[in-house]
């Protein structure tokens, strides 16, 4: 990521948003062609075909959402959603990071469009027998909970 944003707080932002690298203007064309070089000689992405959490199994490339032998498949949002819950198990993922990061930053999506979509999810994983539950905290968001297996 290459930005004027300079601030502490807005490096981990960006890192946490999944830059692999995060330069502020100005900048040295030296520096920047130094971590292009160190970033190029890595060795391939590690990519993930599935996510788990507590009885539940996310395919990554299928979209399906499965529990034991009984599966469902979630449509894109649903599934978006779920990835970014998933991402952060047990901790609190804020309602406009879930705006931002499935709706896009200049969406008209607002609040309820993520409640709608957290009580489809919620449904998914009732009719699957999860154990499973996302958990609201009031003002601030959700969290992925599981009861004892």
């Amino acid at each position: 990521m290459l930005t004027a944003k300079d601030e502490i707080n807005d490096k981990v932002i960006g890192l946490d948003y999944g830059a692999d690298d995060y330069m502020t203007k100005p900048f040295a064309p030296e520096e920047l062609l130094a971590r292009i070089r160190a970033l190029s000689r890595r060795q391939g992405d590690v990519v993930l075909e599935e996510m788990t959490f507590a009885d539940l199994t996310l395919n990554l490339s299928t979209y399906d959402l499965q529990r034991g032998e009984k599966s469902v498949h979630l449509g894109f949002k649903e599934f978006e959603v779920l990835k970014i819950l998933m991402t952060n198990p047990k901790m609190v993922v804020p309602k406009e990071d879930l705006l931002t990061k499935v709706w896009g930053v200049d969406s008209p999506a607002e609040d309820n469009n993520v409640e709608a979509y957290i009580s489809f999810l919620r449904k998914k994983f009732f009719f699957l027998g999860s154990k499973v539950n996302i958990g609201t905290i009031r003002k601030v968001g959700y969290r992925l909970e599981a009861d004892e297996l």
